[in-house]
């Protein structure tokens, strides 16, 4: 009886330091998500091309263009007072979009491949947002793919391929021309 009061004592000595030392690291951790780290970059619905991991900013714990051959860039959002519209032309080569809700949760992805022509026409709402546009879709929207999101905040990833170092200028020009921005009552 006493090695099984003494193994019972020792795990709930165990687990209340253990949870002692969780609860006193929370702080250190907090802020850290990746939405946060989004919603620091700049102002929210406008894409925010990400710094390579060489640059100063990078190297400060922000986000940053890990991969050498893909430039990026960041949008984050809000859907209370309406839907987000997502537009780029044709990029010069490979591109790829990803929307996550504030939990870094994928809720949506697609690339050149898989959309209208390979350019980016997309546009994220509320459940409720959508039942509205689709009883009344705009001539704008015919070619959009609609994306559902169950929130009201989150962000948007939105990669394109650099397969060359000549290919940069255009792969910055497709991030910068890149619109993510509230659907316009027009």
């Amino acid at each position: 009886m006493n090695r099984l009061t003494y193994a019972v004592l020792t795990g709930l000595i165990g687990a209340a330091l253990l949870h002692i030392i969780i609860i006193l690291s929370l702080p250190h951790f907090t802020g850290r998500d990746a939405f946060t780290r989004v919603k620091m970059l700049g102002p929210s619905h406008r894409f925010i091309s990400l710094p390579d991991l060489s640059d100063k900013q990078a190297a400060s714990g922000g986000l940053s263009n890990v991969d050498p051959f893909l430039k990026v860039a960041v949008c984050h959002f809000d859907l209370s007072l309406a839907p987000i519209r997502l537009l780029a032309p044709a990029g010069p080569s490979f591109w790829s979009m990803a929307v996550y809700d504030q939990d870094s949760n994928e809720v949506f992805s697609m690339n050149d491949r898989t959309s209208v022509g390979g350019d980016l026409d997309a546009l994220v709402a509320s459940p409720v947002q959508v039942a509205q546009i689709r009883k009344a879709p705009g001539a704008a929207l015919t070619q959009s793919i609609i994306v559902e999101h169950r929130g009201t905040t989150g962000y948007i990833v939105l990669r394109t391929m650099v397969p060359a170092p000549s290919f940069a200028a255009q792969a910055e020009t497709f991030l910068d021309e890149a619109v993510c921005a509230p659907l316009s009552g027009d």
